[in-house]
């Protein structure tokens, strides 16, 4: 992407998760509640799996499993794609289109949560990234 700009400067801190109990009805609430399309399973501070909408909808719902029933351990994806804040945006952008996935999780040195980064967050910033290109090369 040819700018300086790190997954730390764009990444959401935010971040909704839940425990690996967590049953499916709840994920879905609160993934309506705080209006966004995945939500990260935790142990403690650390990321141990990603639920997604499509998730619940092919390993769920298209197999005809009760919701109440169905624990995050069970869908989640795991083991988890991760990136540091450290990382620049091509990097991330490279890593979602190695792995196939939208949104990924941010860990520190610690490999603690602090952040999720998705492929929206960084075509949302794209325009000004080559405006950034642009006026380097006038230099």
């Amino acid at each position: 992407m040819g700018s300086d700009l790190k997954v730390g400067d764009i990444m959401r801190k935010n971040v909704i998760t839940v425990n690996e109990k967590e049953n499916i009805v709840s994920i879905s609430k609160l993934m309506k509640k705080n209006t966004v399309g995945s939500i990260v399973v935790t142990e403690g501070k650390k990321a141990t799996g990603i639920i997604t909408e499509r998730d619940i909808v092919y390993k769920v719902n298209a197999e005809g499993k009760e919701t109440s029933r169905v624990m995050a351990k069970e869908i989640m994806s795991s083991p988890i794609i991760v990136i540091t804040p450290e990382a620049t945006l091509e990097e991330a952008a490279k890593a979602m289109k190695k792995h196939s996935i939208k949104r990924l999780p941010v860990i520190n040195k610690n490999k603690e949560l602090v952040g999720i980064v998705s492929e929206r967050d960084i075509m949302e910033i794209f325009p000004a990234v080559i405006d950034l290109i642009e006026e380097k090369a006038s230099l």
